[in-house]
C-alpha cells in the first residue's frame, strides 16, 4: 500500500483508509465481528489509517470500542482519528442542529474516546462540525491544549468553510479537513487551493457515493428503515435512475481496464491529488480486499476525460436533503 502525507505536520498514513460510520450507523444493523475482520484484514493490507467518532457510538462509546478492539494488536502501526462536536443528549432526529464545541465538551469527549479506544493518544481529532455559537479559536484552542499535553498529535476539520479554516489554523496548524467527496459530489473542490496554500490534507468520506458507485444499489424502500439512503437525495425517482446508468458508464470504463467500478472510483479520488486520503468504508472484508487494491489503479489522462464525460460535475440530487454551510 502506497503512503501520502496528509498536511505539513506530519501526518502520514496509507493512499486509502477505513471509514467505521456504518459499522453502528446509518446503514442498517451492523454485525460487530464482521466489523472487526474487515478492521483487521485492512491492516493486513497494509491500511493503516482507521475514522471512527463519538457520533457514531451516540453516547455509548460503541464504533469506538469496536475500533479499539479490532486493532488492539496493532495500535502503534496505524493512525485513529476521532470527533468531537455534537450534543448527544437530543433525540437522534435532531442531531444535524445540535452542536456543542464548548471546550469543557472538546475535553470531555477527548478522554472519553481515550477510554473507549483504549489508547493513551488520539492521532488526529477532529471538530465534525462547526459550531456557530462557539468561536473556532476557542475549539482549536482547546484542541492545541490536548496537543500540548500529549493526549492529541493532529488537529482536524470536517465540513468546515474558508474563514473558519484560516482562523482555526492561526490558532492551531490544521493538519487534515475531511468533506465529503466522490464522483457524485464535487463541491469541496473550491476549497482545494486553500488547502494547497496553508499545507493542510483531505480526507474524502462517503467516496463511493454512499455505496451508489458500487454498483449495488437498490431504490428506496428496498433497505432498513434505520437506512439513511431511504431520504438520500441521490436515491429518489429521477435522480435514482439517472445515476443508476452513469454507474453503469462507469462500469463498462473500468470494465475495460480491469476495475471494478468502486476501483474506478477511489483510483479517480487519488488522482485529484498527492494529499488526498479517501476512507471508504465497509462491513465485509472482501470489499476491503477489493478497496485496496485501487491504490495501484493508476488512471491515465484518457481516462479521466471519459470519467469527465460520464460525470463532468457530480452525481444526480444533492448529498443532503439540507446542505450544509460552509463559514
Amino acid at each position: 500500500m502506497q503512503h501520502r502525507t496528509l498536511g505539513t505536520q506530519g501526518l502520514t498514513t496509507s493512499a486509502i483508509g477505513y471509514g467505521s460510520m456504518g459499522l453502528t450507523m446509518a446503514y442498517g444493523p451492523g454485525d460487530e465481528q464482521a466489523g472487526i475482520a474487515a478492521i483487521r484484514r485492512a491492516h493486513d493490507l497494509g491500511v493503516t489509517f482507521f475514522d471512527t467518532a463519538e457520533l457514531y457510538g451516540y453516547g455509548t462509546g460503541s464504533n469506538e470500542k469496536l475500533v479499539g478492539e479490532a486493532v488492539k494488536d496493532f495500535r502503534d502501526e496505524v493512525v485513529l482519528a476521532t470527533k468531537f462536536g455534537f450534543d448527544l443528549s437530543v433525540p437522534p432526529e435532531r442531531i444535524g442542529s445540535a452542536l456543542n464545541s464548548r471546550p469543557e465538551n472538546i475535553r470531555k469527549v477527548a478522554d472519553n474516546s481515550l477510554r473507549h479506544l483504549g489508547v493513551d493518544h488520539l492521532d488526529v481529532l477532529y471538530q465534525h462540525r462547526v459550531d456557530p455559537d462557539v468561536p473556532i479559536e476557542d475549539v482549536a484552542g482547546t484542541v492545541k491544549e490536548l496537543i500540548d499535553t500529549g493526549k492529541v498529535k493532529y488537529f482536524g476539520l470536517s465540513e468546515a468553510g474558508p474563514q473558519t479554516i484560516r482562523r482555526a489554523h492561526a490558532v492551531q496548524p490544521v493538519s487534515v479537513l475531511q468533506t465529503e467527496y466522490s464522483l457524485f459530489e464535487r463541491d469541496v473542490e473550491q476549497l482545494f487551493p486553500l488547502l494547497e496554500e496553508l499545507g493542510i490534507g483531505f480526507v474524502a468520506y462517503s467516496p463511493l457515493g454512499r455505496g451508489f458507485i458500487t454498483g449495488t444499489a437498490k431504490p428506496v424502500g428496498s433497505y432498513d428503515a434505520t437506512d439513511m439512503r431511504n431520504v438520500d437525495p441521490r436515491w429518489q425517482p429521477g435522480n435514482f435512475e439517472k445515476n443508476v446508468e452513469a454507474v453503469a458508464r462507469l462500469g463498462e470504463l473500468a470494465s475495460g481496464k480491469g476495475l471494478t467500478v468502486s476501483q474506478l472510483a477511489l483510483a479517480w479520488l487519488l488522482a485529484q491529488g498527492e494529499h488526498i486520503v479517501p476512507i471508504p468504508g465497509t462491513r465485509s472484508a472482501a470489499r476491503v480486499e477489493e478497496n485496496s487494491r485501487a491504490a495501484d489503479a493508476g488512471l491515465t489522462e484518457a481516462d479521466l476525460a471519459a470519467i469527465r464525460d460520464i460525470l463532468p460535475t457530480g452525481g444526480f440530487g444533492a448529498r443532503y436533503s439540507e446542505i450544509p454551510t460552509w463559514i
